[in-house]
């Protein structure tokens, strides 16, 4: 007869009551639906970002606006009910919105800006920052030879000398300073070497830290320190097909995702996958990836129309929802969740925001179980 040995057997028990913590920690549920405008399938969102004051929500995707909703009057908007959740038209809930030149894959505010600059790379390669209060372009980069930006971010410093970075289908990550000139680089990073996969994914250490990560698409997730950019100070090899974006969570873990419908989370010391999550569908699309490191959570998209909340303990979903059927169109059954973000405020209680391939915007809402 076979017998755990003690230290195992109450390792294996500390990991079973972890489990059923996670699957019935949180309570999460739908507040609002805000429809989309497009009558076809051409608005889908690529990127939603809170603001610092965790009170704005911006939005961008293939539509070429920049559109920016308050959280508070999502929240307590006095629309259409039905179960418990509002529905409201985008028109009547987006307070203003920013046209640009460009289909757009990304969103990150400028640290340091107060909340009046906002970041995007475009569908062109060019990383243009735009004023909210004069709503115009005031910085552009176009360094990575018109092939598509999949991703921006910033250093976050909290004062003006915010760095960023860029990733391309050029296979380059570029680094640069927004005070700078634009054709002033600061470094270029070739993370797939000769090959040149595409980059898609950058995000610098939110602690502050000198570490950025990187998703790149020869199926491989790399960390750089920003003091040395020669090569990467960690490759996380594990995915089967392109690591399409990279979130830290603490200092010594990140979470991935790949196109192997997979999650994965690393350790950051040695490059070891602690735990791999399963159950969403992601073989094709940019499906969004979220961190809220408050609750441990990730958020992600799927391919099957769902929004999926991981909890870091356990390597299957803790809850489950699929996207309303607001403005149903010829293809709908090709939707997809797109985009999701978490709003980093609060500790027992949470904010998911999602967006799905037709334009529609989801935002639920979540507490902590006594």
């Amino acid at each position: 007869m076979n017998t755990l040995h003690p230290y195992k057997q109450q390792r294996q028990e500390q990991e079973q009551e972890q489990e059923q913590e996670a699957r019935h920690e949180w309570d999460l549920s739908l507040s609002t639906v805000v429809s989309s405008s497009s009558s076809s399938a051409s608005d889908v969102i690529g990127a939603i970002e809170f603001d610092p004051t965790d009170n704005i929500v911006a939005t961008a995707g293939i539509s070429r606006k920049i559109r920016f909703y308050g959280l508070p009057s999502l929240l307590r908007t006095s629309a259409a009910v039905s179960g418990g959740v509002s529905f409201v038209d985008q028109a009547t809930a987006c307070e203003y919105y920013i046209c640009t030149p460009a289909k757009l894959s990304s969103l990150r505010w400028r640290p340091g800006s107060g909340g009046r600059v906002i970041g995007s790379g475009d569908y062109d390669g060019v990383v243009t920052e735009y004023d909210l209060e004069k709503r115009t372009p005031v910085f552009e980069r176009d360094e990575h030879g018109g092939r598509r930006v999949w991703s921006v971010d910033y250093t976050r410093h909290g004062d003006s000398s915010a760095i960023g970075a860029s990733g391309s289908d050029d296979g380059t990550m570029q680094v640069w300073d927004p005070r700078c000139p634009p054709e002033e680089s600061l470094g270029l990073v070739r993370p797939a070497g000769i090959c040149r996969s595409a980059v898609c994914c950058v995000e610098f250490d939110p602690s502050g830290g000198p570490a950025v990560a990187v998703g790149c698409a020869d199926r491989k997730g790399y960390i750089y320190d920003m003091r040395k950019l020669v090569d990467p100070a960690l490759t996380l090899q594990g995915h089967n097909k392109t690591v399409s974006y990279v979130r830290f969570l603490d200092g010594g873990t990140v979470v991935t995702a790949g196109t192997d419908g997979c999650l994965k989370l690393w350790s950051v010391e040695d490059g070891s996958v602690i735990r791999t999550y399963e159950g969403h569908v992601n073989g094709r699309n940019f499906v969004g990836l979220s961190v809220w490191r408050n609750g441990a959570l990730f958020g992600c998209g799927s391919e099957n129309n769902k929004v999926f909340v991981y909890d870091k303990r356990w390597g299957k979903p803790v809850w489950v929802d699929g996207f309303e059927p607001v403005g149903m169109n010829s293809g709908s059954d090709k939707r997809f969740v797109s985009s999701v973000c978490w709003r980093q405020s609060g500790v027992d209680q949470c904010t998911l925001v999602a967006g799905g391939s037709d334009g529609v915007l989801q935002v639920y809402v979540g507490k902590r179980k006594p």
